[in-house]
């Protein structure tokens, strides 16, 4: 049943983080614009944020297992009607499942996660290590997107095929978890939610000031982040000339910088404060923004470009994940350790609501700015929402302070 929840993670990863592929691929090989190809940012987000919010309630009712089979069955579904039926109108549909699929599977594999575990240390480690292959399915999913990519013709609808070995790995997994038992009657016995009651709870956590600044604060880091890594593979085609499956592999490196930052940001809070090392970490981004944009200017295209003579902005720009990587969940366990216990399942329905709307919003500006200017604009413009996370951040310290902690430190937290 682990080795289930670990790869249903692994497959979402992938199809979750395509985005920025399949816009780069869809402008090339369906012909679309840059602002319409950012909507598929927001098929996924909304679907995610509008399921999520009744998915905690309904889901025990058919139980967590088959949940996941649901969700897979149908991403499955979208996936083989992807090499079928080629076309933008069909990758809409494809993100539309994805975020459906993945706010049943979300809320599926960390119930289960309770269900699975005895203790607070057994779910940290469980929880751990399900994360860690969700950014294993990120790190892959670039890879196997440019294995598929005709290099020498990019707009080549070959890179569609790619689907069959998602749909594959779909019914892969599905399989394991319809082997695996799993005794889900405790989360049966404490199911007394109602959708209804779900909204109360969300809304009566609005009234609290550590809530909302909490909550504009992690908008605009998802702002930032999605940005980055839905627009970085078009960056690198589009402004530093390379070829479109290089371009992809090399955006790689900005979750693998994320997935490095997180574990050592676990380090560096033993000896700094939350918020000193999350105001280091925005100015730190902020200055490989200003360092590596200027070097992305009249790039030259080069018939003969490789991983050795890429320009430097190709590896220095998405280092910036590196810095990144801290700031959500640091302030994710810093609010929850503010809060009373009863409180954490709604505040967390509100933690992906406002996620996804966050990186939807933050797609559609990068793609607007990106199409009416150019793709370095786009990311200087990066630049307001980070100064803005500075501000929030000041808010959020002082709210927290107030308040003091109930729970759990973020030091434990974080490296999840």
């Amino acid at each position: 049943m682990i080795a289930a929840l670990a790869l249903t993670y692994v497959v979402f990863a992938i199809l979750l983080n395509s985005v920025g592929t399949v816009i780069l691929q869809s402008i090339a090989s369906f012909g679309v614009g840059k602002t319409e190809a950012s909507l598929l940012e927001l098929f996924k987000d909304l679907t995610i944020a509008a399921v999520s919010f009744g998915a905690a309630s309904f889901l025990p009712l058919i139980g967590y297992r088959r949940a996941m089979i649901l969700a897979l069955a149908l991403l499955g579904v979208a996936c083989v009607l992807m090499p079928l039926w080629p076309g933008f109108r069909t990758t809409e549909v494809l993100f539309t499942c994805v975020g459906i699929s993945f706010a049943l599977a979300k809320v599926g594999v960390y119930s289960s996660i309770g269900l699975l575990t005895s203790d607070r240390a057994a779910h940290g480690r469980l929880t751990s290590t399900i994360e860690g292959t969700f950014m294993l399915g990120v790190l892959a999913g670039n890879w196997l997107f440019s294995a598929f990519i005709n290099h020498a013709a990019p707009a080549d609808l070959a890179w569609l095929n790619v689907y069959w070995v998602l749909a594959a790995l779909c019914v892969v997994v599905i399989a394991l978890l319809a082997s695996s038992r799993m005794d889900e009657s405790a989360a049966h016995n404490r199911h007394t939610s109602t959708i209804k009651g779900s909204l109360v709870e969300m809304l009566q956590l609005f009234v609290r000031p550590l809530v909302y600044v909490f909550l504009i604060s992690a908008f605009l880091y998802v702002l930032i982040e999605q940005s980055f890594s839905t627009w970085l593979p078009t960056f690198n085609n589009e402004i530093l000339k390379l070829p479109n499956a290089m371009s992809i592999q090399l955006a790689s490196i900005l979750p693998g910088a994320i997935a490095l930052g997180r574990l050592a940001a676990g380090q560096a809070l033993r000896r700094l404060h939350w918020y000193t090392l999350l105001n280091i970490c925005v100015v730190g981004m902020a200055a490989i923004v200003l360092v590596s944009l200027p070097l992305a200017r009249d790039v030259a295209p080069s018939a003969d470009i490789s991983w050795r003579n890429a320009p430097l902005a190709a590896w220095l720009f998405p280092l910036v994940g590196l810095l990144m990587a801290p700031i959500y969940p640091v302030i994710n366990s810093v609010v929850l350790s503010s809060l009373p216990k009863p409180s954490h399942a709604a505040m967390t329905g509100l933690i992906v609501i406002f996620s996804a709307l966050g990186g939807t919003l933050g797609s559609r500006i990068t793609a607007v700015v990106f199409a009416r200017s150019n793709g370095i604009d786009a990311f200087y413009f990066s630049l307001l929402p980070m100064s803005l996370v500075l501000l929030a951040l000041f808010f959020f310290k002082r709210e927290t302070d107030r308040r003091g902690p109930t729970g759990p430190t973020a030091i434990g937290l974080v490296a999840k």
